[in-house]
């Protein structure tokens, strides 16, 4: 008899390895280009290089992008496009009020 000292179960390392890949976003489809782009509020890409328009999710790897593509130009931090910031202040001034109970406004 072959196969006595493979386990019959799994182990709860490897079925919470199974859920965490099934429910994380990964990036792939139009759902993970959006989140890569920034066009939603939680989107991984928050900011923008002023001189090309790629996207980084953070301070440091922007400060990385700029050292590689554009070296003659100093890194200037407070010239990054904020794509969070940018889009949740136009979206809270032109939103309608959300309604209440059962879609009814309360008065």
């Amino acid at each position: 008899m072959t196969g006595k000292a493979k386990p019959k179960k799994h182990t709860a390392k490897e079925i919470a390895a199974k859920i965490d890949a099934a429910t994380t976003n990964r990036g792939g489809g139009k759902a993970g280009q959006k989140d890569r782009l920034g066009q939603d509020k939680g989107g991984h890409a928050k900011l923008e290089c002023p001189h090309c328009k790629i996207t980084a999710p953070d301070m440091k790897s922007m400060q990385i992008h700029h050292e590689a593509r554009h070296p003659k130009l100093p890194f200037e931090p407070e010239k990054l496009n904020n794509l969070h910031c940018s889009t949740g202040a136009a979206e809270a001034t032109t939103s309608k009020p959300k309604p209440g109970i059962r879609g009814s406004l309360k008065k």
